[in-house]
């Protein structure tokens, strides 16, 4: 499944979900635009390591919530790496876990336009430069909570289910230029996130003490991710768009109380 050729943007990419995908898509042969937030040291960890592949890589920061800061970053990807044919969408931030009665204005802007309007951004700087080359991929990483929209997580589920519709809008729209868009949607995943919400919902700390209770024995870790999403953006794939593709193993284990 080669990518050479090709310059992949991962968002969030610093760390979990989005490292592993930055490397499996460097792996396969893409060069990679590592986004980050805050934390350089971890981005340029990143970048090394897909250097070392032989791969190019370079670390950008950007708040993707902020359009100004997503177009000079585009702006500097595309001068120094090329146009971006692969975009994942992966940033993401967590609810604080109030009742809607209870959540400030702030947190649901925040968080909603963390997973949505910096997609919606993105692919507005993105997309008309895509369109020229030869082929296209946009993949947005949702959640498998938009299964259940669970309680005490509406900016969530808000942001995510946003991100969907703006994945179901962009394929109609884009699959006449050869553009493909995907969704994937992980359940519990071994990062830094999902660890903190095991820690605070169910006082879990050490998520591989959850292997026994997962699907195939084991906690969906980022790689399992990574390898629907470079099915996704590979030439194996000629003819998928438009689709959500749970990456959770099916859900709980029937009759166990591990919540997604």
């Amino acid at each position: 499944m080669t990518l050479t050729g090709r310059v992949a943007l991962v968002t969030g990419a610093s760390r979990g979900v989005g490292r592993g995908i930055a490397l499996a898509l460097a792996a396969d042969g893409a060069d990679v635009a590592v986004n980050y937030r805050r934390d350089e040291a971890a981005a340029a960890a990143v970048v090394e390591e897909i250097r070392g592949m032989g791969r190019r890589a370079e670390a950008y920061a950007a708040s993707i919530d902020d359009f100004e800061a997503d177009r000079d970053m585009v702006a500097r990807i595309e001068s120094e790496l090329g146009p971006v044919g692969i975009l994942v969408n992966n940033a993401g931030i967590a609810s604080r876990g109030g009742a809607v009665a209870d959540t400030e204005p702030d947190e649901l802007q925040r968080v909603v336009a963390t997973h949505a309007f910096g997609a919606h951004y993105l692919c507005r700087l993105i997309v008309p430069a895509m369109r020229e080359l030869p082929r296209g991929d946009v993949i947005m990483i949702s959640s498998a909570a938009t299964r259940g929209m669970g309680p005490f997580g509406a900016p969530y589920n808000m942001g995510k289910a946003a991100l969907e519709a703006l994945a179901l809008t962009l394929f109609k729209e884009e699959r006449v230029h050869g553009i493909r868009v995907n969704i994937v949607a992980p359940g519990l995943v071994e990062t830094e996130m999902g660890r903190r919400l095991m820690r605070a919902t169910a006082g879990v700390d050490d998520l591989r003490k959850l292997d026994a209770d997962m699907p195939f024995g084991h906690v969906c870790q980022p790689e399992d991710v990574a390898n629907v999403v470079r099915f996704l953006v590979s030439d194996q794939n000629s003819y998928v768009t438009g689709e959500k593709i749970f990456c959770d193993g099916g859900g709980p284990l029937s009759g166990r109380k591990i919540a997604e």
